[in-house]
């Protein structure tokens, strides 16, 4: 059976068109973007050209825009420039946040004694919002309030305007993981009260290796990354010029292509769906399906017994690709801290399973039928 990957929330193929634009980058155009003769300032102008496309297909200004290795890095560097540069005594966050976020606040919380708190989740896994107030409310401390715009394994997504008008209204620096969303979502971040957000160019047809860190032009923080002057003196290291290059090309394609993409797969997702609830029995999902949510992710419950358990590896065997949570920490399978989060108890086995431009009505029915011989 030919694969069928249904994991694009984890990462995405590279676009043909993106490497074709990276591909110079690679070869005949190799020079250390810090070096001034001519191959140098080629590389300079390529970066730069970059971050200009980037800033305006997010409706930030260039300046706005810095280069790293990823949403881990980017989340990293604002998290901890929140604490040590900002002042921030205190971390709000969500039980639910990608590890990137909630391993990264523990070790601030313990190492630099900040105070940490989490809002709670409501029962279709939406950010509670009347708990966020709270904390802010009775809050006399500097703060920076971390929520991540959409989760990567149940697809919920929260109102970066509400969130971000409710920090401001208290004084809260806000950041927001948007790995799941730049790149999926228009934004307009001149309009949009967010201090910090993150990109991946590997969740949209982008090269693995390249992010993004917007930092709203008002805020001066130093670098996480010592040594040269690179990004201007934000982010030590040679630049990775051809990784910058796809990154900017996926986004421009993506923002164009937007429309198109984002309906036809909502309906792949609404299929799938249909799908699911027609021929298995007793199957249920996560998470606000088809409200305020991703367009490209269903999680999917199937009664636990011993074939369910078994499933994802079952699966694999058949040469299809699906997660049973977060992809980003590979090896040994895991609960899921999200799926916990949502107390469903331990009577289901959870997949994720998650949607592109390049997948078919065909796949599904391949996957769906599959899943009726191992639920």
């Amino acid at each position: 059976m030919q694969r069928v990957y249904f994991d694009n929330a984890a990462t995405t193929t590279l676009d043909p068109q993106v490497l074709e634009a990276m591909m110079p980058y690679l070869t005949e155009k190799f020079g250390n973007p810090s070096s001034i003769y001519s191959y140098g300032r080629e590389s300079r102008m390529a970066i730069e050209q970059a971050r200009k496309s980037v800033a305006k297909n997010l409706g930030a200004k260039p300046a706005e825009i810095f280069f790293t290795s990823g949403g881990t890095e980017s989340s990293n560097t604002i998290l901890h420039a929140a604490v040590y540069d900002l002042g921030c005594k205190h971390i709000i966050s969500s039980p639910i946040e990608h590890h990137a976020t909630l391993h990264t606040v523990e070790h601030l919380a313990k190492t630099a004694g900040i105070k940490l708190s989490y809002v709670s989740i409501l029962q279709n896994g939406h950010i509670n919002l009347e708990s966020l107030l709270d904390l802010l409310e009775n809050n006399k401390e500097k703060t920076i309030v971390s929520i991540m715009h959409a989760n990567n394994e149940i697809g919920n997504m929260i109102d970066l305007h509400k969130v971000g008008e409710i920090c401001k209204k208290h004084n809260a620096y806000f950041h927001s993981d948007t790995v799941q969303t730049v790149g999926h979502f228009p934004f307009n971040l001149k309009e949009t009260p967010v201090d910090f957000i993150t990109g991946a160019g590997h969740k949209f047809h982008g090269p693995k290796g390249v992010g993004i860190l917007y930092i709203n032009e008002n805020i001066k923080i130093t670098p996480l990354v010592h040594g040269g002057a690179q990004e201007r003196n934000m982010r030590a290291g040679t630049e990775n010029l051809y990784g910058i290059v796809g990154f900017a090309k996926a986004l421009e394609m993506a923002c164009e292509q937007h429309e198109k993409d984002s309906t036809y797969i909502n309906e792949l997702r609404k299929y799938m769906h249909e799908q699911l609830i027609h021929k298995i029995h007793d199957v249920s999902f996560n998470g606000d399906t088809f409200g305020d949510s991703l367009y490209t992710l269903l999680s999917v419950n199937f009664p636990k017994n011993e074939k369910s358990e078994m499933m994802l590896f079952n699966l694999d065997i058949h040469n299809v690709c699906a997660s049973g949570g977060s992809a980003c920490s590979s090896g040994a399978q895991q609960g899921s801290h999200v799926i916990s989060a949502l107390n469903k108890g331990d009577n289901i086995a959870t997949i994720r399973f998650s949607f592109c431009k390049n997948n078919t009505k065909a796949e599904i029915d391949t996957v769906v039928n599959l899943l009726q011989e191992l639920a």
